[in-house]
């Protein structure tokens, strides 16, 4: 992965959070802690960034990411019993309309925290036709 030193520090950061923390909490919480673990470390973010999405020059919708860190990293989060396929789809998806090179998706309701890191690469859509 091309941002493994920033990711590295973006992953050091969650960890301390869900080491204060634990599950049990709300993804607000966590998105709260986050921020302010990012700050103290002096990592650049911007938090629940709008990312307008177009259709052949047009305007048809909007993500709201939770985290792009350094212009560089998507960081989505969660507070699930278990990660599932769509999340996946989520953070690719938010790839594609930021131009970012790494994502993570990180789960704070589980033990230890859940990592996960999606990389452009991952970027395969499926094409059925009947």
């Amino acid at each position: 992965m091309k941002d493994d030193a920033l990711t590295g520090r973006i992953i050091a950061a969650a960890i301390n959070v869900h080491k204060a923390l634990g599950p049990g909490f709300l993804e607000s919480v966590y998105e709260e802690a986050l921020a302010i673990e990012f700050d103290s470390v002096g990592l650049r973010f911007e938090r629940q960034k709008i990312v307008p999405i177009s259709y052949r020059g047009r305007p048809v919708g909007e993500h709201r990411l939770d985290f792009l860190v350094e212009n560089r990293v998507v960081v989505e989060l969660k507070a699930v019993a278990a990660l599932e396929k769509i999340f996946f789809a989520v953070v690719r998806s938010y790839l594609k309309a930021t131009g970012a090179e790494s994502g993570l998706l990180f789960n704070f309701a589980a033990m230890p925290l859940t990592i996960k890191r999606i990389a452009p690469e991952d970027l395969k859509y499926l094409v059925t036709r009947s």
